[in-house]
């Protein structure tokens, strides 16, 4: 979307630093942009609309355009976006939020730093900087300086420094770009030196630092390109400085149309959070791992009894109130807009699972400065505790049922998964009777799960003890470990969700109607889950086939959203998505060949 002339999409790419995050569509414009953190007031956010006095973005645009280009600087986070007019004069603008190690620290501050440079001629170009404050609501008071102009945001302060007229900046007038400008946008602080020369060693640290990062991953020979984008991109998500990691960096992006599904993802639900960890350890990235070990500690010491709701804040905030914001219209004007999220108040029993198995690895991998002991261990046997409890009890589930409750199996299996885990921590930490007691705890609860989820008269385990109906999550019994992919009740349970579940290369979650009615998109994770249990299954070509699918609906950046709309082929639901980007990782690891094959 550019000046709001044009219907919104997710042709959208992702710029960030672990601190700061921003959405930028094709034609340069940041369209979403959240402060003080991924979860706040959006100050940037035309992505869902415009209220009646407009504004709501930060727009480059070129006096008659007539071609645009756009891509990463590679193995960067990094976004360059190169216009053509008519006249035959050429713009690039370059988009960044700066990260690299100074000081003995990382330097990743609530920064956004944009560069315009002329490529041929002297292109002319208005740039329109309209932030707001309260979801849209209010315009801000500004305050000018010669180099810089003041957003008055609401109890923050942001500030854009320049070497571009400010005058030109202020009232969006057009102007001749014959030499290259810098636009700084981060907190109330005057810049030390020149813009242009701050942003272009802003610049050159920043793509060293991506590229060095990218250097220690541990690749796949084929698909590189696709699992580097997708490491950074889940990089992005990140909250480091508290160790959260946002389910996506947007809020009510509708899961399609006018179906009322519209959730804000911008916070950090552990089960999400669960499977980015893995994904980013599978490739080595292990630090992400490790400042979320930080993050559910502090949790875990904040609830003594073990209990763990389903998703926090980014400051481990437990209030996520949700509530409808009135003064967006909603992505394409389908609302209504949310801001926090009612699921905090669910009872989802697969949560303690999903905080063992993201942090397990810590106990065994040797390279990490420090490994989890016993005085770790200890902190999650309470988790333990409320997984054994709570096992066979009534839960929203992994999709959030809002108005009805049951015994889901993958809830089940993931108390099963913790307690499993635990005694495998136990035993390599020579806990000899802790070990013991976790894994009867553990065969108690595997053993029921394969009597009571298990339908003879369907040949499947079904979505709820007792059940009769089916969920894509069925499918991770052998990524949980809980039964081998050969094994024939789950090859028979494969069997049914893709008769029931899968349409052509893509898998919905489910199909029995929810609250909301039947789900009208394929859920992009469950299509992932699909691709795994087919190759452990020994179908590699047809899951070699969906991926290929699934490639080729990313959009033009390689990114992915939450869903997919299976007619249209369109992207739906909140972005990125974590989830939809680990797929990727996962998907493409498996798949490649082994370099022993090919080198």
């Amino acid at each position: 979307m550019s000046n709001g002339t044009t219907s919104p999409s997710l042709d959208l790419g992702v710029i960030g630093n672990a601190s700061a995050a921003a959405l930028i569509d094709r034609d340069a414009s940041i369209v979403w942009m959240c402060a003080p953190r991924m979860d706040g007031d959006p100050i940037f956010c035309s992505l869902l609309g415009q209220g009646e006095d407009a504004g709501g973005e930060w727009s480059v645009t070129i006096r008659n355009k007539v071609a645009s280009e756009q891509r990463y600087l590679r193995n960067t986070a990094i976004l360059e976006t190169v216009f053509s007019d008519r006249d035959g004069n050429r713009l690039r603008v370059t988009d960044f939020a700066p990260r690299f190690k100074a000081s003995g620290r990382i330097f990743r501050p609530q920064t956004i730093v944009r560069l315009i440079e002329p490529l041929d001629g002297a292109p002319r170009v208005e740039m329109r900087l309209q932030p707001r404050y309260g979801y849209g609501a209010h315009a801000p008071e500004t305050t000018r300086g010669t180099n810089h102009i003041r957003f008055l945001l609401d109890g923050q302060v942001m500030r854009l420094t320049t070497d571009a007229p400010v005058e030109f900046v202020e009232r969006g007038t057009p102007f001749l770009v014959d030499r290259a400008y810098a636009f700084i946008l981060g907190p109330d602080e005057r810049l030390t030196q020149a813009p242009v020369h701050v942003a272009r060693m802003f610049l050159e640290e920043t793509e060293n630092y991506w590229c060095e990062w990218v250097r220690y991953l541990s690749l796949p020979i084929d698909f590189q390109d696709v699992v580097i984008r997708s490491a950074i991109t889940l990089k992005l998500c990140s909250h480091e400085e508290t160790g959260g990691i946002v389910a996506a960096l947007t809020t009510s992006i509708p899961e399609y149309g006018e179906s009322g599904r519209t959730w804000d993802y911008r916070f950090c639900w552990l089960r999400d959070s669960y499977f980015t960890v893995k994904a980013l350890n599978l490739l080595g990235a292990t630090k992400t791992m490790e400042d979320y070990l930080g993050y559910v500690s502090n949790i875990a010491v904040d609830s003594p009894d073990g209990y763990l709701q389903p998703l926090f804040g980014l400051g481990l905030e437990r209030r996520l109130d949700e509530a409808i914001v009135a003064a967006l219209p909603g992505y394409r004007g389908y609302g209504p807009v949310r801001a926090g999220n009612a699921a905090y108040t669910q009872v989802q029993n697969d949560g303690y699972g999903s905080v063992i198995l993201s942090i397990i690895q810590c106990f065994f991998d040797e390279r990490l400065p420090v490994m989890g002991g016993e005085a770790l261990f200890r902190r999650l046997e309470p988790l333990g505790d409320q997984a054994f409890r709570r096992w066979d009890q009534s839960d929203a589930g992994i999709w959030e049922f809002r108005t009805r409750n049951g015994v889901h199996t993958h809830s089940a299996m993931m108390c099963w998964a913790a307690c499993d885990r635990l005694a495998r921590i136990a035993l390599k930490l020579g806990l000899d009777e802790r070990a013991a007691h976790w894994r009867e705890r553990a065969e108690h609860i595997r053993a029921a799960i394969l009597a009571r989820a298990w339908n003879e008269d369907m040949n499947s385990f079904t979505s709820a003890f007792g059940g009769a109906d089916l969920d894509a999550s069925l499918l991770l019994m052998p990524e949980i470990g809980f039964l081998p992919a050969k094994d024939p009740r789950f090859l028979s349970t494969l069997a049914a969700c893709e008769k029931r579940l899968r349409f052509g290369n893509h898998l919905y979650r489910y199909r029995a109607p929810d609250d909301f009615g039947e789900p009208e998109t394929a859920f992009t994770a469950c299509t992932f889950w699909l691709i795994d249990a087919l190759t452990r299954v020994g179908r590699k070509d047809d899951a070699r086939a969906i991926f290929a699918d699934v490639l080729r609906h990313r959009n033009h950046l390689g990114l992915l959203s939450e869903g997919l709309h299976v007619e249209s082929g369109e992207l739906w639901g909140n972005f990125p998505q974590t989830y939809s980007m680990v797929g990727l990782i996962n998907a493409a690891m498996h798949l490649s060949r082994r370099w022993e094959d090919v080198l």
